[in-house]
């Protein structure tokens, strides 16, 4: 089965602050197509998400797929507040890095 990477279908891949102790990432599609592709083939799930981040289940705290957006999106709980001694992304948007390389499996 072909495959196509996740930054190659996705108009937008990024990730922000959502408060002092949680970081959200967006996964946005410009076309209602590569986000159903990307949406049927279960690439992105809570629990890929906990694989590819390496993070135990209860970090992530919503995980939402939202069709009148064409977006897939999730937040994760920080393990130190945004700005704490030693946290080293305060504005959380140096996280999303490991959704680029993703696998898409296309028809």
């Amino acid at each position: 089965m072909r495959t196509i990477k996740l930054v190659e279908l996705a108009k937008t891949i990024r990730s922000k602050n959502a408060g002092t102790d949680k970081i959200t990432f967006d996964i946005i599609f410009r076309e209602k197509e590569n986000y159903e592709i990307v949406k049927a083939s279960k690439t992105i799930t809570r629990e890929s998400v906990v694989q590819l981040f390496g993070i135990p289940e209860e970090r992530i705290c919503d995980f939402v797929e939202f069709d009148p957006a064409y977006a897939i999106k999730f937040t994760i709980y920080r393990t130190s507040p945004s700005g704490s001694l030693g946290e080293r992304d305060i504005f959380g948007c140096q996280q999303y890095p490991p959704l680029l390389d993703i696998e898409v499996p296309v028809e």
